[in-house]
């Protein structure tokens, strides 16, 4: 399997998973649903952290289609460097990196901002090269 597919496959485990935190946020914060909660959802509110996972997890959702489209893309038409391998894995380690950080809730150095930074420049290197050798 080409290392830009690892990454890709990384990255999808990362994002599958990050709702299980979220979900143990729900229960020990709210208890096991009922059916009661089924018609109308649950208004109370939320330890910082189980909010914070939420928000990890959405985010993790919201920029995994864009990079997933250019790794399969690039795959589709074989168009494999250095730059594209380095790239996927610049962007997997950085959202992992975002996720962590998230969760802990950590401010120090916006570190959340620069990771996402990270991972967002490192997806537009990759794109930006795709679509060079397509032209």
């Amino acid at each position: 399997m080409k290392t830009e597919l690892v990454y890709l496959l990384l990255t999808a485990i990362l994002t599958g998973v990050l709702w299980i935190p979220v979900v143990i946020g729900y229960v020990t914060s709210r208890g096991m649903l009922t059916a009661e909660d089924y018609r109308v959802p649950p208004r109370s509110p939320l330890p910082p952290w189980v909010e914070r996972a939420n928000r990890a997890q959405q985010n993790a959702v919201e920029t995994f289609a864009p990079f997933a489209a250019v790794v399969l893309i690039a795959n589709a038409v074989g168009f494999s460097t250095s730059l594209t391998q380095t790239c996927a894995a610049v962007y997997f380690y950085a959202r992992l990196a975002h996720a962590l950080v998230h969760l802990s809730g950590t401010g120090v150095l916006k570190a959340r901002t620069l990771l996402f930074t990270i991972a967002f420049v490192a997806f537009i290197v990759y794109a930006v090269a795709l679509l060079r050798h397509a032209m």
